[in-house]
């Protein structure tokens, strides 16, 4: 690649870096900056859109102002430019030497590389860098796979990987400039203002810069702008209506159980095979997620059905059959997300004991034990609802051993108890905001 034209997107790119402003502080950043002083190269993988361009910079931010380090010591690169279409692995070399030449840095280097995955061979480099240079890296991609294999292979034990979620309730309140205390939670207008801010949520979903202008239309491009860019391009799909149709199918139908059969069936290809490789490109991009059934048998949680959920169910939305919105689905899924944003192991379960198979959304492994179970329910104002609900957390208790139970509803609170059991009911938008 041309000298000139790399020495210009070094300094155009750094730039623009540095003005971004008005960034909301991410929870994620506590763990990263806790590796901050380690030399560990720090993998950040998401959503496209979902945020990763402004992580790095509140990163760079907490180093300068934190840490003292010089903005001179700071590289930054987006490798989505279509300017760097030309660069090749070996470039690299010269891309560092015309950094030293512009900034002349002294010290400990930062260098924050967003989308490496777009370079062929990348990781080689970035491993020689921790191996020979006094260099803290930060690298971001859209894809898991594929950043998971570079990393496997050139940077084993020499890396955290770390996930970013759009942002979550709380995160969605700190843009409204609007600081919650557990206080709150006791006044009435309180309690109504973080009502009718979490129905907004609600609408308009967790991406950065749809909450920033409320502007749901644009994640109808972003769903264009993933399935083609991350998944038709990246994994070189011939049949582009197929996993097209089955991205919309998992839209209109988040939070149910899927076989692949049935999914072959409806999108009309030949093999389960290619149904379960769509699935996993679609994780891999962090579209749509497989929730597993729990048991103690690896084989029969693996044969068995999965439940699909959507990154954001405002995206799904978007995008979704308009036949029908079930608010209950919705609620599930905003559950299965701050689950998977607190880092939880999380499955599906269903009793073996009770007379219908009774069922429940969430059950949470640590270790080889399940310390809760969590029920999802818009409303338990009718008596049958709230009477199946109870007696699957009874069985989980029964069944797993499991003490904490608990039911998230629209606006219901309070305990229930059955037996030996107590369960707590909670509304979403306080479990939401809770540790």
């Amino acid at each position: 690649m041309e000298k000139d034209k790399l020495k210009e997107l070094i300094i155009e790119h750094k730039e623009r870096f540095l003005t971004k402003k008005d960034l909301i502080k991410r929870k994620i950043q506590a763990n990263i900056n806790s590796y901050l002083k380690h030399r560990e190269i720090i993998v950040i993988t998401g959503i496209r859109r979902g945020g990763k361009s402004s992580l790095m910079k509140l990163i760079a931010d907490d180093l300068v102002e934190e840490f003292n380090v010089p903005v001179s010591n700071i590289l930054y690169l987006n490798f989505e430019d279509e300017r760097f279409i030309e660069f090749e692995v070996k470039d690299f070399n010269q891309l560092h030497e015309i950094f030293l030449e512009i900034y002349n840095p002294k010290g400990r280097k930062y260098f924050f590389l967003d989308e490496i995955q777009n370079i062929v061979g990348w990781e080689r480099w970035v491993n020689r860098l921790y191996e020979f240079e006094d260099i803290k890296i930060f690298v971001t991609g859209s894809n898991s796979t594929i950043l998971s294999s570079e990393i496997s292979t050139a940077l084993t034990g020499r890396n955290r990987q770390l996930t970013n979620w759009p942002f979550s309730f709380r995160e969605f309140l700190s843009l409204k400039n609007y600081s919650i205390d557990e206080k709150d939670f006791y006044l009435r207008e309180r309690r109504v203002e973080i009502k009718n801010l979490f129905k907004e949520y609600l609408r308009l979903g967790g991406f950065p810069e749809v909450l920033k202008i409320d502007d749901i239309t644009l994640l109808e491009q972003y769903f264009k702008d993933i399935l083609y860019r991350d998944v038709v391009a990246r994994y070189s799909i011939r049949n582009i209506k197929e996993i097209k149709e089955l991205s919309l199918f998992l839209s209109s139908n988040i939070g149910t159980i899927q076989s692949c059969k049935n999914l072959r069936d409806l999108i009309g290809v030949k093999s389960v095979n290619t149904v379960k490789n769509y699935l996993e490109i679609l994780e891999n991009v962090f579209l749509f997620f497989r929730l597993n059934l729990f048991d103690y048998s690896i084989k029969r949680q693996i044969y068995n059905p999965s439940k699909i959920y959507s990154i954001d169910p405002a995206l799904s939305n978007s995008i979704a059959f308009k036949f029908s919105r079930n608010i209950g689905h919705i609620y599930e899924n905003l559950v299965f997300v701050e689950l998977k944003r607190r880092d939880k192991d999380i499955f599906y379960w269903k009793s073996k004991s009770g007379e219908k198979g009774e069922e429940v959304d969430y059950v949470i492994k640590r270790g080889m034990q399940i310390e809760e179970a969590i029920q999802v329910s818009f409303n338990l104002s009718s008596p049958k609802t709230k009477e199946r609900e109870v007696k699957s957390l009874v069985l989980a208790k029964s069944e797993l051993g499991v003490n904490y139970l608990t039911i998230i509803t629209e606006d219901e609170e309070g305990e229930e108890k059955s037996g030996q059991a107590r369960i707590r009911i909670i509304p979403l938008w306080k479990w939401l905001l809770l540790p």
